[in-house]
């Protein structure tokens, strides 16, 4: 712990889930996070949790250039730049090709992509050196889900980004890598697949068995990952992609 004592990190989507597992993380190792998401009661009880004297919470939604330049706003203020970009958000649905609309294509590829895109590039006039961005990808992008086409597109793309802004930033000093989650045990995942409560765990259960560590991953542990990436510990790391999948995607 203390590997970001003194720094200053954004999460989006920080409100639930990885967003939120990693924010708790961030602080624990020092840093001081600002979380943003588009949920009031959420990002509350997020702040409460990851402890108010190192949390600062500013609703917004990525996909409004306005609601960004709120939250930067607000970290400008605390006067010492920003060290960690943890671009999080995301949306995800499942819809077969013959009934993709234009709709579904903007409801996914607004927040994944140009949200991501959005997130990193107004963050640029703040970070400092050294400091490190991460873009949350998924394992998605390389499998053939049926029905999970435009998710696993728009985390294709986020993968791409990662790869050239780590050539773009590498002059300023900017580390920029991917993670790329496999089945995490969060409740959006069940819902995604339109189950209720009470079918979720079963549902998990029977995701974990085909995966080679056997269970499913936990929020907790992708935190770790992108902690790890955030902190100097990761200082020859650039451009990569850190898979945090049971071994999902790896034999």
């Amino acid at each position: 712990m203390g590997q970001l004592e003194g720094k200053t990190a954004v999460v989006t989507g920080g409100g639930t889930g990885i967003g939120l597992a990693s924010a708790v993380r961030l602080a624990q190792e020092g840093a001081h996070v600002f979380i943003t998401g588009r949920r009031e009661a959420a990002l509350a009880a997020a702040v409460a949790e990851i402890g108010e004297g190192s949390a600062t919470a500013v609703r917004g939604d990525v996909t409004d250039p306005a609601d960004l330049d709120r939250l930067y706003a607000a970290v400008e203020a605390r006067g010492a730049g920003l060290d960690v970009v943890f671009a999080n958000a995301a949306a995800a649905s499942r819809v077969p090709l013959e009934k993709i609309t234009e709709a579904d294509y903007a409801a996914i590829f607004d927040v994944n992509v140009l949200g991501v895109l959005r997130t990193v590039q107004k963050s640029l006039p703040l970070l400092n050196e050294g400091a490190s961005v991460i873009l949350n990808a998924s394992t998605a992008a390389e499998r053939g889900a049926h029905s999970f086409g435009l998710y696993a597109a728009s985390k294709a793309a986020v993968r791409t980004f990662a790869r050239t802004w780590a050539t773009e930033l590498k002059d300023r000093g900017v580390r920029v890598n991917a993670i790329s989650p496999g089945p995490i045990a969060t409740r959006g995942l069940g819902l995604l697949d339109g189950l209720g409560d009470e079918d979720v765990d079963a549902f998990h259960e029977q995701l974990g068995g085909a995966i080679l560590a056997g269970r499913m991953g936990l929020a907790e542990e992708v935190a770790a990952a992108v902690a790890f990436l955030a902190s100097p510990g990761s200082s020859f790391v650039m451009g990569s992609n850190l898979y945090v999948d049971g071994g999902e995607n790896q034999v």
